[in-house]
């Protein structure tokens, strides 16, 4: 349907239908009934499309949204739980808190970005009072982010680690106030329910093991492949190499890792890292980028180096929307999921924490996956 570009009325005209507005030009309005009525039909008409496209989008949409929330894997027999007595802190009404929520990376990753909004979405539906600070990639900065967090008021912390070292100041601090901490997506090196209370996040050995499997399908389980390492210093690249490795040796051991390079979680520096794959290793078969973002580099250094889609075989892990419509589009093979919606999981355990109910030490969450049978239909649950 064409869009007409209606002229300057004293109400507006929305794609829900028509929002009037009061105007101190009532003899204007009076003297334009003609151009009032026109108005209408033209609101009207806004409105009848508006319910026969973008309505029906948008209930696909948030149909989608409601599915893609995170779900909790069953925790394994013997695992560990924590205590508000035995961590040491104090019986508090989350609505009656202030959280603080340390995020570490740029927002420029769709993964960081729908990871912060989740958090904010929590904390407002929940009424609850949130103070969030930044890193933009800099571990320094993020341990001043938590401690001015702590200088704040903060009840409770989320933080979303950079790195897996280095949090002895903050533990330390959190401590010394009895604040309770939730560590997301990123593990902090501590004890739990000692230094920390829980860890939410996926099973990144898994989705390594997941990883090798949709490779081993996509190559045939031969030829040589190459690793996109995400950065160095935290315990996803680490665990997400060792289940890849290990399920290659397993089940295919004539797919042989021949590079490894980090490409530091981002797209230019995978980029440039695939660039320098093709002149290292031109008759590579497969990447394996451990996000995203590096494998969405790899896709346009391929189509810079005039590959076509497929010529070299590439599965990810995160679930972004670019990458799953890689997929619909032939340039990647499988996208593993990293869920990035923490925030009811994360309210949810700070709320049955603080009311003094058993939490596990390690929450974890089960992932889904995107190939070529299901990237299309399952769009909508990317973020």
């Amino acid at each position: 349907m064409r869009v007409l570009q209606a002229p300057q009325f004293p109400f507006s005209v929305t794609r829900i239908g028509v929002t009037m507005q009061r105007t101190t030009h009532r003899s204007l309005l009076l003297a334009r009934p003609v151009l009032v009525a026109l108005a209408a039909a033209v609101a009207l008409t806004a409105t009848s499309c508006a319910k026969s496209e973008d309505d029906a989008a948008d209930g696909k949409k948030s149909t989608a949204a409601a599915d893609a929330g995170q779900k909790v894997a069953e925790p394994k027999p013997g695992s560990k739980t924590c205590t508000i007595d035995a961590y040491g802190g104090k019986k508090i009404d989350l609505k009656d808190a202030t959280v603080g929520f340390s995020q570490s990376e740029k927002e420029a990753n769709p993964f960081r970005i729908a990871e912060t909004q989740s958090i904010k979405d929590e904390a407002a539906k929940r009424g609850v009072k949130l103070l969030t600070a930044n890193a933009q990639s800099q571990f320094s900065k993020q341990i001043s982010d938590v401690q001015d967090l702590l200088a704040k008021g903060a009840d409770l912390l989320v933080i979303a680690p950079l790195n897996s070292d280095g949090w002895d100041p903050v533990l330390q601090a959190a401590a010394a106030k009895k604040v309770p901490i939730v560590t997301i997506d990123r593990k902090i090196n501590a004890t739990a329910c000692k230094d920390y209370v829980s860890f939410i996040a996926s099973d990144f050995v898994e989705q390594g093991r997941r990883a090798a499997d949709q490779m081993i399908e996509a190559t045939g389980g031969k030829g040589e492949v190459a690793i996109l390492l995400g950065s160095a210093g935290n315990n996803v690249t680490t665990e997400r190499t060792k289940g890849f490795k290990e399920r290659v040796a397993e089940k295919a051991p004539g797919l042989k890792v021949v590079f490894e390079q980090t490409g530091d979680f981002t797209r230019e520096k995978g980029q440039q890292v695939t660039e320098q794959l093709i002149q290292s290793k031109p008759g590579i078969k497969g990447i394996y980028a451990e996000n995203d973002e590096m494998g969405l580099g790899a896709v346009a250094a391929l189509k810079g180096a005039g590959k076509k889609a497929g010529d070299v075989k590439i599965v990810t892990v995160d679930g972004t929307r670019n990458a799953v419509q890689g997929v619909v589009d032939g340039w990647i093979s499988g996208v593993i999921e990293s869920n990035p919606r923490f925030g009811p999981l994360a309210f949810q355990t700070l709320d049955d924490f603080t009311q003094g109910k058993e939490v596990p030490q390690d929450v974890i969450i089960q992932d889904s996956a995107y190939d070529s049978d299901n990237a299309q239909q399952d769009l909508g649950k990317a973020y």
